[in-house]
């Protein structure tokens, strides 16, 4: 039977796994099923494997596949995973074709490397990305790769381009992109989403335009948490919302504010810190600091007492 299109099976929160390294700094297969397998059964909504909390930037082609690959292979169809592809165009075909050889559902694209190219520059990239692939292809938006809502709806008109990612933050923008693809191309399902580092801290104002898919980090290493405050925040119990961002989200992102980095590394710190095997970053990021770490254990314990989960 075949599987229905991405748009239609993104749903629930989206997970953005870690990638595990051996403490030589191999890639550590093992430990990285374990880590997804987690999430999975946890409850996450789609898998998105090898992107930027899960170090796309340090992987060779070869790591890229085998990750890839190992996720599909836990995911089992159960939900769907979103493989990261970037750099410039020839390049993110060529990641593109390796994550639907691996059995990948989907391509994230992240923005081009290092050039400020126009709207029309990033037009012609995309559409040749999404050209190239047999997989459905969301954009995301942040750094060099900006979007006028007329290109936006441009990108929509593209079958398999089926999603925007926010990691701007501009809210101004992204309700004109919204409104623009509704009345440009009525009846077009294409989705957005907010992925701005701890995306939990905005989720209210994200809601607020209508955008309610996020992809949370602090799934990777507290899914009691995420689940917890995703369930308030699209039931629309604020009273629980606000309780977890005064104590635990607001917080977590002042500590990640500390640290170049810290939206990856401090992320994958938590994760060993409830005993994934997953190692440290790749240069050229760097670990949190000891004081840092030490801080998110004691603030992942208050997290986890009010979801009543405790400090385990």
């Amino acid at each position: 039977m075949t599987a229905a299109p991405l748009a239609e099976r993104l749903d629930g929160l989206l997970f953005f796994p870690v990638t595990a390294y051996r403490p030589t700094g191999e890639l550590n297969l093992d430990a990285y099923r374990d880590h997804v397998r987690a999430g999975v059964e946890a409850g996450a909504g789609a898998v998105f494997a090898c992107c930027g909390t899960g170090e796309f930037h340090a992987l060779t082609p070869e790591e890229f596949h085998d990750c890839v690959a190992a996720a599909v292979e836990v995911a089992a169809g159960r939900v769907p995973v979103v493989a990261g592809t970037g750099y410039g165009t020839a390049l993110a075909l060529r990641y593109a074709a390796l994550a639907e050889r691996a059995g990948a559902d989907g391509l994230l694209a992240m923005p081009p490397y290092l050039v400020a190219p126009d709207q029309q520059g990033l037009l012609r990239h995309y559409t040749a990305l999404a050209a190239g692939s047999g997989l459905d292809l969301i954009v995301y938006q942040r750094d060099n790769a900006v979007f006028t809502p007329a290109t936006v709806v441009e990108l929509a008109k593209v079958p398999n381009i089926v999603g925007l990612k926010d990691g701007l933050g501009d809210l101004d923008l992204m309700q004109r992109i919204v409104s623009s693809v509704r009345t440009e191309l009525p009846g077009r399902d294409f989705r957005y989403f907010n992925g701005l580092p701890t995306a939990e801290l905005t989720g209210l104002a994200y809601r607020g335009i209508g955008i309610t898919l996020y992809s949370s980090a602090v799934f990777c290493f507290a899914p009691e948490i995420a689940l917890a405050f995703h369930h308030a925040l699209t039931t629309g119990d604020d009273t629980t919302v606000n309780r977890l961002l005064d104590g635990f989200y607001r917080p977590l992102v002042e500590l990640r504010g500390q640290g170049k980095g810290y939206a990856v590394s401090l992320v994958k710190a938590g994760v060993r810190l409830r005993g994934g095997q997953v190692g440290t970053v790749r240069p050229p990021l760097t670990e949190p600091s000891a004081a840092h770490i030490e801080e998110l254990r004691q603030l992942l314990g208050r997290g986890l007492e009010l979801v009543g989960g405790g400090d385990r």
